[in-house]
């Protein structure tokens, strides 16, 4: 049996998966999360083979959960399972390591099949993402500006664009409030920003967040 790890901040979204996973007949529920802590937690705690886990819980931005759950249990495969479109968020994803990136709309035969083969570490790839990761490879002048940002650049926006002040980003980081002072600098030069309304009004228009 395949050990399933969900984490997923809607409860109603948690018991569908729940229940496509054991129809299966080969996946049990190894247990489910709602935050990101309660992920971390259960991932030091249950025995696990596969985590399907959203992009955006309560409790980490964005990307945050997807690291420190690859720093926590770097030998457990990760299928990301998001209501964001694969152009903002998927190359990124991938290349954090996980096996699969897919939309919320996905038939849940694809869910099914994305966990069977990150099972045997083998990633699933959509076409959609096909495309993405070939294009990613081009020119960096043909990419959009946010898709220039190193991880951690990409990371600060995303809170900057929530609404979190410097001090709220070192503290929940581990950084130093020079050292957020310094990436945000970067972001708004990168992005032709001047202030964090800015940045907000450019992750609106980007689908960010």
């Amino acid at each position: 049996m395949i050990r399933v790890l969900i984490a997923d901040d809607h409860a109603v979204v948690r018991e569908g998966l729940r229940r496509i996973l054991l129809a299966a007949g080969d996946m049990t529920v190894a247990g489910e999360a709602a935050t990101a802590q309660e992920l971390l937690q259960l991932a030091r705690q249950v025995a696990c083979d596969v985590a399907l886990v959203d992009l955006s819980m309560p409790g980490s931005a964005g990307l945050e959960a997807l690291r420190e759950l690859r720093s926590l249990r770097p030998g457990l495969p990760i299928v990301v399972l998001s209501i964001h479109p694969e152009s903002q968020y998927a190359v990124r994803v991938i290349q954090a390591g996980a096996y699969a990136y897919l939309g919320k709309s996905v038939e849940p035969t694809v869910i099914l099949h994305a966990i069977r083969k990150a099972y045997v570490g083998e990633r699933y790839i959509t076409e959609e993402v096909g495309q993405l990761l070939a294009d990613h490879l081009v020119s960096a002048r043909d990419r959009a500006p946010h898709e220039l940002l190193s991880d951690r650049e990409f990371q600060v926006l995303e809170m900057l664009a929530k609404g979190k002040t410097v001090t709220e980003i070192a503290a929940e980081l581990s950084l130093s409030t020079k050292t957020v002072s310094t990436y945000r600098a970067r972001v708004l030069a990168k992005l032709g920003a001047r202030t964090n309304a800015d940045l907000t009004r450019y992750a609106l228009t980007h689908g960010l967040g």
